[in-house]
């Protein structure tokens, strides 16, 4: 089949209701005309590891994608330039790893991020963005200290994708829901994906991806740890989406906003303890040690 001939089968199948068609993503060469704006510059980031446990395992590759954007409307003008680097281990890469990303012992051998490059390339950057910046941020400040003094952004969890109508925040899921695909799992793929994914507007709200995380970008972030809760409210800790700490041996959660703080401790006060005395533990933290291993501020309040 000739290329006028599938322009011409495409067209057909997305008039018709029954079908819906997905298109290779394919990086943009074009974009609208900033003006007289003044522009801020981002980076997407990806890190492709050995496992999921920052202690034990290693990055293996490192993807990063630069661009401009307005802050004030978060419209994205123009794509700078890119980076794509592999980083040998030290050890075998796992089997299970490599069946997820790819990358082999073969592919790594001899390889390593040349760090000052990833400084110089970050050089003026005024915000990272990842999609699950929980994992590639504490890798990250691991390897590259850097990464540190950045403010940091996460498209995973700074974006309510179930109450825009999208049923699973994994990337190739939102794509697919935005009418492309892309070969997921590689950092550099999936920087360009993300990206791309930035820049659509969400369903309901009409705002831009990444207008939903800026938005968040000022926020507080406050981690509460409920203290001496009592055990049989852990169900309805944990339908609230509290976690346990089994360290602390307590249930937390982490909410944004002065005022999603205020309406979190009333509602541990009243449900949880029952108006009774109690003591909670609350965590601050900004977009610069947010999704970081580092600890912000804490303090111990009476409820």
């Amino acid at each position: 089949m000739n290329n006028i001939a599938i322009i011409e089968a495409t067209r057909l199948l997305e008039t018709h209701p029954d079908y819906k068609v997905i298109r290779r993503i394919v990086q943009r060469t074009e974009f609208p005309d900033s003006g007289e704006r003044i522009l801020s510059v981002g980076v997407v980031v990806d890190t492709e590891t050995t496992g999921i446990q920052p202690d034990k395992d290693a990055i293996i590759e490192l993807g990063m994608v630069m661009f401009e954007f307005d802050p004030q409307t978060g419209e994205i003008f123009r794509i700078l330039e890119s980076f794509d680097q592999l980083e040998d281990p030290g050890f075998s890469i796992p089997p299970e790893s490599t069946a997820i990303h790819g990358i082999t012992d073969d592919m790594v051998q001899g390889q390593q991020i040349d760090d000052d490059l990833v400084a110089d390339f970050l050089e003026g950057v005024n915000l990272v963005i990842a999609h699950n910046s929980r994992f590639d941020r504490v890798f990250l400040e691991k390897r590259l200290p850097v990464f540190e003094s950045l403010p940091w952004g996460c498209s995973l969890v700074q974006v309510d994708w179930r109450g825009e109508g999208i049923a699973s925040a994994k990337l190739d899921y939102i794509a697919y829901q935005y009418g492309f695909f892309f070969e997921a799992h590689r950092a550099e793929e999936d920087c360009f994906a993300l990206l791309e994914i930035l820049q659509q507007r969400l369903p309901k709200s009409g705002e831009s991806v990444l207008k939903s995380i800026l938005n968040e970008l000022g926020q507080k972030s406050y981690q509460i740890f409920a203290i001496g809760s009592p055990f049989e409210t852990k169900d309805l800790l944990k339908s609230r989406g509290y976690r346990w700490d089994a360290d602390k041996k307590c249930w937390h959660i982490t909410v944004s906003g002065d005022e999603a703080i205020k309406a979190e401790v009333n509602w541990l006060k009243k449900q949880v303890y029952a108006d009774k005395k109690a003591r909670v533990e609350i965590e601050v933290k900004n977009c610069l040690i947010r999704f970081s291993n580092r600890i912000g501020n804490r303090a111990v309040r009476d409820i």
